[in-house]
């Protein structure tokens, strides 16, 4: 039995990467929620901010209670366009705003790890942002930018101490807030379609499938990489022969 700890778990892919890792120990959900909206005998529920250091701990003990934790996953996010224009100061604060989740949570897995002396996983997660940014998605796109340097930075510093860390870079994926987004877009599926290659967007299972795979012992020989579980959406680059129908395809180098 082992335990791990999930940020931002209490809904959409958090709450996917929860559930999928309750099959395989004791997970602590850490969230701003104060209850949770599903139950599972193998979840428990830690309130707070996922960015404070004592929280975080807090977590990481209450995990501990329950089994030697093995896991962090580092899924809180905030969603705060700024363009740059605004004051340096506030794109600044929206940049931090979410990198700050992530060092926190890889600064409390690791210290944990290292008091504990045993291996450890951790898990960030990324976006596709962090090499193709979308439009008015500066501040986000610079954080997840960020977390996957961060990632590299901490898997190098902490190998020796058999730490692994990795990321999952995500496409899009269908989560409640898609769903919103959806509503207010109509025909935006068929826009999502031609910007993954798969001709859909993801699942919060398949997400956490690629997260259980990079927390487990299968995934003992991977570290500092930063999978994308994106549908094939950060590969696919602009086709300048589809404005005109596809023709003389193997005229372009």
């Amino acid at each position: 039995m082992r335990s791990f700890v999930v940020t931002g778990g209490s809904q959409g892919v958090g709450r996917a990467i929860a559930e999928r890792l309750a099959a395989d120990g004791h997970v602590v959900v850490l969230d701003l929620s104060d209850a949770l909206s599903w139950a599972d005998s193998n979840v428990t529920l830690v309130s707070g901010d996922a960015g404070d250091p004592d929280t975080t701990r807090r977590a990481a003990e209450v995990a501990e209670a329950r089994a030697p934790l093995a896991g962090w996953v580092n899924n809180a996010a905030v969603f705060r366009d700024l363009p740059i224009t605004a004051p340096p100061s506030d794109v600044l604060g929206a940049v931090t705003a979410n990198l700050s989740l992530a060092i926190t949570g890889c600064h409390t897995a690791v210290e944990h790890f290292l008091l504990y002396g045993r291996p450890g996983a951790i898990v960030n997660v990324s976006s596709h942002q962090a090499q193709r940014p979308v439009r008015g998605a500066l501040p986000y796109a610079t954080a997840k930018g960020a977390v996957e340097a961060l990632t590299r930075a901490v898997a190098v510093d902490h190998g020796p101490d058999a730490i692994r860390t990795n990321a999952v870079a995500l496409g899009s994926i269908e989560t409640a807030r898609y769903a919103e987004y959806r509503r207010a877009h109509p025909g935006v599926d068929q826009q999502m379609a031609a910007l993954h290659p798969l001709g859909r967007v993801g699942t919060g299972r398949e997400v956490a499938d690629a997260v259980a795979f990079l927390l487990s012992d299968q995934a003992a020989f991977v570290s500092g990489a930063v999978l994308p579980v994106d549908g094939g959406r950060a590969a696919q680059g602009a086709d300048p022969e589809a404005a005109r129908g596809g023709q003389q395809r193997g005229d372009v180098p």
